[in-house]
């Protein structure tokens, strides 16, 4: 069986740890792995400013280059042991499309994969980075009304990303589908959103995009569950969308977490 992880981070992740990119290699062969994509966090829109309190939730665009130049390096270097891709997880964010799908156009071509997921929320004018802890989440609660109302704004705005045009590089695997659940536990809606969830799935369906099958969920305290949940990866599977599986692993131990803990693998190998 071929195994293969479609979301890793990297030395270049601010917000990460600094394991080389040869710790994570070394260890996904360990493992087991054929192929491998890092994807790291892309530089945010130059005109937006980053809610997080670091500034610290894509990588300097400075660093760009580099980080690409090094996954090239590596892919010679590791060519008959592990496919290595050399990826960007991009954030969609309301309101920067124009300048998310300028940089896709200027860097789509140097990527062989890519996820599109979102992390920010837009409120009054207000971003929020809704999954950088639970105080920002109860205070967004607080802002927007209810735990419920916080997650419809999060699947509207995933089913604009999916909708959204940029361009023709633009991500086709869609990340972390459910990261509003992150709290979960903590903080549980009422309302499962049903019907704009399956709306996603129709939208991503119809696109012929893929799903981010991500295990980091189900070791996160008030989540306990991979994103997506059992039941939305079995109505995905049912409309024969894709689910490539990502560790989502921000150092290199988190590699395959929680894999053995999802209903179906990867769908896509």
């Amino acid at each position: 069986m071929k195994l293969r992880d479609g979301h890793v981070h990297s030395p270049y992740c601010p917000h990460g740890t600094k394991d080389s990119f040869k710790s994570y290699i070394e260890h996904a062969l360990d493992l087991g792995y054929t192929e491998i994509s890092f994807t790291e966090h892309a530089p945010l829109p130059p005109s937006f400013q980053d809610p997080a309190p670091e500034r610290d939730s894509g990588m300097r665009l400075e660093d760009l280059d580099r980080y690409l130049l090094d996954l090239s390096s590596l892919k010679t270097e590791y060519k008959k042991d592990l496919m290595i891709h050399a990826g960007l997880e991009i954030d969609y964010i309301e309101g920067f499309e124009e300048e998310t799908a300028k940089f896709i156009a200027e860097y789509g071509p140097s990527l062989d994969d890519s996820i599109l997921s979102v992390h920010f929320l837009l409120k009054d004018g207000k971003y929020d980075c809704m999954d950088f802890s639970d105080a920002v989440f109860s205070d967004m609660v607080a802002r927007y009304g209810s735990v419920d109302r916080v997650h419809k704004v999060y699947y509207q705005t995933l089913l604009a990303s999916v909708k959204a045009d940029l361009g023709s590089f633009k991500p086709k695997r869609i990340g972390h589908m459910t990261l509003c659940r992150k709290f979960q536990h903590l903080y549980k809606p009422l309302h499962p959103q049903t019907e704009l969830i399956s709306a996603i799935l129709q939208e991503i369906k119809q696109q012929e995009y893929e799903l981010d099958y991500n295990g980091a969920g189900i070791y996160k305290p008030h989540c306990r569950e991979p994103y997506p949940s059992d039941d939305i990866a079995k109505e995905a599977l049912t409309l024969g969308i894709p689910l490539v599986y990502g560790s989502d692993a921000h150092q290199s131990k988190d590699l395959n977490q929680g894999r053995e803990l999802l209903l179906f693998g990867d769908s896509s190998t």
